[in-house]
């Protein structure tokens, strides 16, 4: 039932969204040298790893200044990326991993590797199901990078801080999974998104 829900819903998204999606990515070229895509490599369900489609909001070879954005002016971030960011437009390709079948629109964020072997052995459970767009973290962690630019050693916040909420909370959903509690994220996540007044 999930699999069609996220078949059916990431092909309407994709053909409602296109001429956004087009803009977007005319825009991103305008913007900074590089392609309009960033895949990177995430950890799936079933500790497989796979790509993650986003659209490119960093200069080019950001990533390897460090996996984390830290802050909302972040210098690697380019203007465009600033502003996907802000507004989790950059999450919109992810409707082709949802297509696809290696993520779903509400199930835990996919981490990268670096971070999954922090796991504890009963933390490997969240690998258990397919990763998703939105989850419980992403509303709660939102602002994560301005949370993180507050400290001078902001990967030791993510590590020691924020992942282990994620984690709990990663854990909550898959005790409570299911449709009505898939809607409920979906619509907590537009809202956390909406300006506030």
């Amino acid at each position: 039932m999930k699999r069609i829900f996220d078949a059916f819903f990431s092909v309407l998204g994709l053909i409602v969204l296109f001429p956004i999606l087009i803009i977007i990515a005319i825009i991103i070229k305008i913007d900074s040298t590089g392609p309009v895509f960033y895949r990177q490599t995430r950890v799936g369900q079933y500790n497989k790893d796979f790509k993650i489609f986003k659209f490119r909001t960093m200069h080019l070879n950001a990533d390897k200044l460090g996996l984390l954005t830290v802050g909302d002016r972040d210098p690697r971030v380019t203007n465009m990326g600033f502003y996907l960011r802000k507004f989790k437009l950059d999450e919109f390709p992810q409707l082709i991993n949802v297509l696809i079948g290696n993520m779903s629109f509400v199930g835990p964020r996919p981490e990268v590797r670096k971070y999954v072997n922090l796991y504890s052995v009963s933390d490997l459970e969240i690998l258990n199901i397919k990763p998703g767009i939105t989850d419980y973290a992403s509303i709660k962690f939102r602002d994560e990078a301005e949370i993180m630019s507050k400290s001078t050693k902001p990967e030791e916040v993510y590590i020691n801080d924020i992942m282990p909420e994620k984690i709990r909370l990663n854990k909550i959903y898959i005790k409570e999974q299911g449709l009505f509690t898939d809607v409920k994220i979906i619509f907590l996540t537009f809202a956390s998104i909406l300006p506030k007044q």
